[in-house]
């Protein structure tokens, strides 16, 4: 199906869950850039393909119908409209759509980079692209010690996967818990537990220091306790930062992201981003949910000429850790952790291994955790993301912790 906008030629750089979106939604009337030589994907699932759950394959997004260029953009030429490709190729625009994604945050430890080198070491793996992941499942094998650096969502899901692979892995966190920034400590605890009941040893309020190289890979990981971890593989898992550096050396207007106002628009009107490279409201979100939202707000706008203001995503984790014994489900939104004067509502099922928490702030349902069955979590959700005052005695508040009010 051939489509048109009312801004003419649309081209999207970037071929993630944010880019390839936007694209298939144009069809025809945009030009995809990006890459990376793999089909587009989608990231979150990286981790299922590590742990050899699912093929590379089977992750792969719906195609985009229109021209797709593998190649990287290096500059963009607001004054020609015009962006510069790694391979030599000028590709005009009349509105352009950055979708560049982020980048791993590689932490400063001393010994990771020889002298005037910018590449990893060998036996060390950032986890963020198809490549890291393919690397990573030809180095594992059973019984190959591994070190994950880092304790948030990416680092526990890469610690599951590398285990159930048959590597002996341990995990460092740098803050008291696991998952710190979704979850609170009754929850984070659970999380912990399961990851010890897969062979994973892991170890919070602990820095890691440095490495040491032997014969041209990573054999050490050194704490700031002085205790050195022996590794054959060690995966940075230490969060993502924007990637903005295009949009950055064409002078548009970078801070922690590109600023975008809420019809997606930098701060020059005939370029647009979306996705973890975007900024919007002083917020850069880093999670798939608002991508799609983004995505979809603006094919919108671009199709149909109506506005379709973007106003922020309220967002909802969720995660399966599986096990023999039976998967870890647990779903957090919102704020789990409540501020003085905030009430709390907490169920908790010792033999069934379930808990669920909600926060309730003056008369709004800011935040909640689920962990073991999430039958509630769509009602709880719904709830949240409509932001209505709740009624006064608490009753309806209580029937959504304990009704199963479907997903």
């Amino acid at each position: 199906m051939t489509y048109s906008t009312d801004t003419g030629r649309v081209v999207v750089i970037g071929t993630g869950l944010a880019g390839t979106r936007l694209a298939r939604r144009l069809g025809s009337a945009a030009v995809l850039i990006g890459e990376e030589a793999h089909t587009p994907y989608n990231r979150v699932l990286l981790a299922e393909v590590l742990a050899g759950s699912y093929g590379a394959d089977v992750i792969a997004l719906p195609r985009h119908t229109g021209t797709h260029l593998r190649t990287r953009a290096v500059r963009i030429d607001r004054a020609e409209r015009v962006v510069r490709c790694e391979d030599g190729s000028d590709v005009p625009y009349d509105t352009l759509v950055l979708a560049t994604g982020s980048n791993p945050v590689l932490p400063p430890l001393r010994g990771l980079f020889a002298p005037g080198s910018a590449e990893l070491p060998g036996g060390v793996h950032a986890f963020r692209t198809m490549d890291d992941c393919l690397a990573l499942s030809r180095a594992v094998a059973p019984g190959v010690r591994a070190v994950v650096v880092g304790g948030g969502l990416l680092g526990v899901s890469a610690a599951r996967a590398l285990a159930l692979r048959g590597a002996q892995v341990v995990l460092t966190q740098q803050s008291e818990r696991l998952m710190e920034r979704q979850l609170d400590p009754r929850s984070s605890h659970l999380v912990h537990e399961h990851l010890t009941a897969l062979g994973v040893e892991v170890h919070t309020q602990c820095r890691v220091r440095g490495v040491g190289v032997a014969d041209g890979a990573v054999r050490r990981v050194e704490l700031a306790d002085g205790y050195v971890l022996g590794t054959d593989l060690t995966v940075l898992a230490c969060g993502v930062r924007p990637r903005t550096g295009l949009a950055a050396a064409a002078g548009l207007d970078v801070r922690e992201g590109i600023v975008v106002d809420d019809e997606l628009r930098t701060s020059d009107p005939r370029v647009r981003a979306i996705g973890d490279c975007a900024q919007h409201a002083g917020r850069v979100y880093g999670l798939a949910t608002p991508a799609v939202e983004q995505a979809d707000a603006l094919a919108e706008n671009l199709l149909s000429g109506r506005r379709r203001p973007y106003a922020g995503t309220r967002t909802l984790t969720r995660l399966t850790l599986p096990h023999e014994a039976g998967p870890l489900d647990l779903a957090a939104f919102g704020e789990p952790e409540a501020l003085p004067g905030d009430d709390v509502v907490q169920l908790a099922d010792a033999t069934r291994g379930t808990y669920r928490k909600v926060v309730v702030r003056g008369d709004r349902l800011v935040g909640g955790v689920l962990v073991g069955e999430l039958g509630t979590v769509g009602a709880l959700a719904r709830a949240w993301e409509a932001d209505d005052p709740l009624p006064d005695d608490g009753a309806p508040l209580l029937h959504l912790l304990t009704h199963d009010g479907g997903l």
